[in-house]
């Protein structure tokens, strides 16, 4: 798999995919309304504003560090909820996760849009905020109010298997619960870090280095807020009170709105400028409109498409014509009474430029690897469900007094992932630079390709342990079903599954980022958050699937509501096979993958080299 577009991990901060239920993408157009909005501003009947800058900063640095640890602390522990305060079964609760989970992390594409084009970051983050808030309450309301969740369960009662599930009004109140929660996320993940960035001016040295120096302290805040949430609010939540450990996040939300209003004299407020969705939508409709249409040949195509200069900005590159999904490029296809005198396109929807149609071929050579994704974060999804669920049969003890919450767990994740990272970049690319005299040591794709190894094999992993840990609690078969064998067994398939996502999850976000335009990058990150959205969906279908069809015929149920009934570590080797099959269509797609390519543009002197030649050259 040969890459044109080489860099070193360093580009993209190693905390990023520790915790991507609470990491926010960019809004679609972000990065363009950074470099216009002061023209922008200029145009509307306010009055100029200057950028806030760093007198901003404690309000939406604030804002930020409580938010994300409320919303961590908040979800890190919920299968350990679902579980032991609504006594519902491990595949029940799996498939109200990852449900939840798939439209929260799909949700940040419908926010993006209405930013965007509508009502703008601060408006949009404002609404979202007071969403999670409500949703924050209702949550911490189930913990408080004994009449919103099932009766305790006595140990007669967890022995049997007798417990009292949830009514209909109780799970009502849950997912509503959820249900403002991702209304919360949809708002705050597109914008929250693009709003920190426009309170600086880019125009400015002064204002370039506050950006540089914001995104330090929005990873630092980010790194400090994930320890502290997935240990002291997850020990909480376990060794003292449910109603605490979710009072706390939630009166942090609280504080984290009142900094944010309290900073709106000083902000800077960028309007909408258009969403990236409604160029592609243009070029699909007038794609439909020339269906019927025949293209000239190769030679004569650039003669009669639209094709207007661009003109050189940091955000501008021009890519040229390519052959490659022809139906598209009849989009860019002249006809009669299309264009005006002065040469501008009477209506944006009957033709589009060439610009247009190859950002979206650029999107639709993406997808085939994007696809890829989904079964390898499938595995990744694991360590925060059927994971705990193992925790909780397990010995917890670390010392005659102290017990690991089983929410606690990924913290081995993190941890592998931090320490690989800086020893990855630091150590090993300059070494595989000489082997493969390839800047970045080893192509995206390569690196992509061993991400989902090692989620196989963290699978496998996974279900060896799994079942040592179920033969040793039969053996014993203790009144609590857990098995005297420590937790820290679960290590491995842990660090693993850390660094999987250290390759696979970080390659990815550096792939999308340079194989679309610049004012399509942050859509491209949002592909990152589709992905885990389209593995929540497929775990929760599998695990169905699964509970539905075994259990017959006197096989046991693999996701039996006893685990040590079950046979978790099958599931664990199916998902490892679907792995397999996904690794195959992976190596296929990235053979076949064309990278896109760039041209120079009008007002610079400077080339800039055409991807594709690149290629070609490293091919060769």
């Amino acid at each position: 798999m040969k890459e044109n577009n080489s860099s070193s991990s360093t580009s993209i901060p190693s905390w990023f995919s520790c915790s991507l239920k609470c990491f926010p993408i960019s809004s679609s157009s972000a990065v363009k309304e950074k470099e216009e909005k002061f023209d922008i501003v200029e145009e509307t009947t306010t009055p100029r504003r200057k950028p806030g800058g760093w007198r901003s900063m404690p309000y939406v640095l604030g804002n930020e560090t409580f938010e994300r640890l409320a919303t961590i602390g908040l979800l890190s522990n919920i299968m350990v909820y679902l579980l032991n305060e609504y006594h519902m079964d491990q595949v029940f609760a799996n498939n109200v996760i990852n449900i939840w989970s798939g439209t929260t992390n799909f949700g940040p594409l419908i926010g993006a849009y209405i930013s965007d084009a509508h009502i703008g970051k601060f408006k949009t983050l404002a609404f979202a905020s007071i969403a999670s808030l409500l949703g924050m309450i209702s949550l911490t309301l189930t913990a408080a109010i004994p009449q919103l969740r099932p009766p305790p369960c006595t140990k007669i009662q967890l022995q049997h298997d007798q417990c009292m599930g949830p009514t209909k009004g109780q799970l009502g109140i849950l997912y509503m619960s959820l249900g403002f929660l991702s209304i919360g996320a949809a708002g705050i993940r597109p914008c929250s870090l693009p709003f920190g960035v426009d309170q600086f001016d880019s125009t400015t040295d002064e204002g370039r280095k506050g950006i540089a120096s914001f995104f330090n302290w929005y990873y630092f805040t980010f790194t400090i807020v994930i320890v502290i949430a997935l240990t002291l609010i997850v020990y909480i939540q376990e060794s003292l009170s449910w109603v605490w450990g979710l009072g706390i996040p939630t009166t942090l939300m609280f504080c984290s709105i009142i900094l944010f209003f309290i900073g709106t004299r000083v902000y800077m407020y960028v309007p909408p400028g258009g969403s990236v969705f409604s160029g592609i939508g243009q070029v699909f409709a007038a794609a439909y409109k020339k269906r019927g249409l025949k293209l000239p040949s190769e030679e004569e195509l650039p003669h009669v498409v639209y094709d207007p200069s661009v003109k050189w900005t940091i955000i501008t590159s021009k890519l040229p014509l390519t052959h490659q999904f022809s139906f598209l490029t009849k989009a860019a296809v002249v006809l009669d009474g299309e264009v005006g005198e002065d040469g501008s396109r009477l209506d944006k929807w009957s033709l589009c430029s060439v610009q247009q149609v190859e950002e979206v071929k650029c999107l639709l050579r993406v997808i085939p690897i994007w696809a890829s994704g989904i079964i390898c974060f499938t595995s990744m999804s694991q360590q925060g469900t059927f994971t705990v669920s193992q925790a909780l049969k397990m010995d917890r003890h670390l010392g005659p007094k102290f017990q690991i919450p089983a929410g606690s767990l990924g913290v081995i994740s993190m941890l592998a992932l931090g320490v690989w990272v800086p020893f990855y970049d630091r150590v090993l690319v300059p070494q595989l630079r000489k082997i493969t005299k390839h800047e970045g040591g080893i192509t995206l794709l390569q690196r992509m390709g061993i991400g989902m190894v090692l989620s196989v094999l963290s699978m496998v992993v996974a279900g060896i342990f799994e079942e040592k840990r179920r033969a040793s609690a039969i053996l014993h078969a203790s009144p609590d079903g857990i098995a005297p064998i420590s937790v820290l067994w679960l290590s491995p398939q842990l660090i693993l599954m850390g660094l999987a996502e250290a390759f696979s999850i970080i390659g990815q976000i550096e792939f999308y980022y340079k194989q679309f335009p610049e004012h399509m990058k942050s859509f491209a990150n949002s592909l990152l958050f589709c992905t885990m959205a389209g593995a929540n969906y497929l775990s929760s279908t599998v695990a169905s699937i699964v509970h539905g069809n075994t259990g017959k015929h006197g096989n046991p149920d693999w996701l039996d509501k006893n685990i040590n009934k079950g046979r978790v570590d099958y599931f664990y080797y199916l998902i490892a096979a679907m792995g397999v099959l996904n690794l195959v269509y992976f190596l296929v797609v990235a053979s076949r993958y064309r990278y896109k390519g760039e041209v120079p543009v009008e007002g610079d002197d400077a080339p800039i080299d055409i991807e594709l030649s690149k290629a070609k050259h490293i091919d060769n």
